[in-house]
């Protein structure tokens, strides 16, 4: 029996994030419950309920009280995949999370491929290749070369179903629908990736909780985590030579205007004097964000050390 108990520790646990999905709830719980039996570790189900209206709550709790392998978090309100992946987290056991949907696109046996490079050694990350026909693919193949041109990460398919080692959660900050960005997080970190095709089905019930409106917030958080990857520990390689060049312009233009009022062509130009003033302020008040930007990346530094001592006393313990 390779299901886990309350008595049995998993050594996987799968996260499944499910908004509304009453339909497809029991069916997944029926396909895990049969993916898992012949598997030689044992296999939890997390199931958070991200604030369903659809009687996913009752039906919830009837599967785990009918299969001791299924645990429940509940959220009162919709709070995003992201939360709920830290939810599901800190009620998991296992040592490999996997993040999974409850749709059905994805079938629960697949997840075996998804956690044997980890559980082998060979991969810290494992990140599925969607295989087949499915929705939004042109915007998931934007999504996905504007991260492979950004961040350098040699992943085929980074915004797909994952494993990844527990571990990854205490360095891949959670923040609202940056679950999106974990396999490059992590990767700038250290941690090593992985790749696995995955077949992508027809949804069977329900309907999709993505539009195009997430389109334009993907782009911010894109470029959001491209700056905190590239500039959070030194934040004045960015504020600093913006801020140096506006103020090296603005200069240069001063210079000018006092030749164009004073020299031979005796002329006033006076949109230039508001062009100095408007460059060589923004150039002091970048200067000032920078300045700012190493204060904050200094105290976040002493915080990871704290954070770093807090486990190595708890690990010593």
């Amino acid at each position: 029996m390779s299901l886990a108990t309350n008595s049995t520790p998993p050594d996987v646990s799968v996260l499944v994030p499910a908004k509304d999905e009453v339909d497809n709830l029991g069916e997944f719980v029926r396909l895990t419950r049969e993916a898992m039996l012949p598997l030689p570790y044992a296999v939890e189900l997390v199931i958070v309920d991200d604030g369903s209206h659809d009687g996913s709550a009752k039906l919830l709790d009837e599967l785990a009280v009918k299969h001791p392998f299924v645990k429940v978090v509940t959220h009162r309100t919709q709070r995003g995949i992201a939360d709920a992946l830290k939810s599901g987290a800190d009620t998991a056991r296992g040592r490999v999370l996997v993040y999974y949907p409850a749709d059905l696109q994805y079938l629960p046996s697949d997840i075996p491929s998804l956690v044997e490079p980890i559980l082998d050694g060979q991969a810290d990350v494992v990140t599925g290749t969607k295989q087949g026909q499915y929705s939004k693919r042109f915007v998931s193949g934007v999504y996905n070369t504007l991260c492979r041109w950004l961040f350098g990460v040699r992943v085929k398919d980074l915004n797909s179903v994952k494993a990844y080692r527990r571990e990854i959660m205490e360095v891949v900050p959670m923040r609202p629908d940056w679950h999106r960005f974990m396999v490059v997080i992590a990767a700038s970190q250290g941690f090593r990736l992985a790749e696995r095709p995955v077949p992508v089905h027809p949804r069977r019930a329900g309907s999709s909780k993505f539009g195009v409106a997430r389109i334009p917030v993907g782009v911010l958080d894109l470029m959001s985590v491209w700056f905190q990857l590239r500039f959070a520990r030194k934040p004045m390689l960015f504020f600093g030579v913006i801020g140096a060049t506006l103020f090296s312009v603005g200069l240069l233009t001063g210079i000018i205007a006092l030749y164009l009022r004073f020299g031979p062509p005796h002329l006033g130009f006076r949109p230039l004097l508001d062009l100095i003033m408007v460059l060589v302020i923004s150039g002091v008040a970048l200067f000032g964000f920078g300045f700012i930007g190493e204060m904050l990346a200094g105290m976040r530094e002493d915080l990871r050390a704290v954070e770093r001592e807090i486990r190595r006393m708890r690990s010593e313990e």
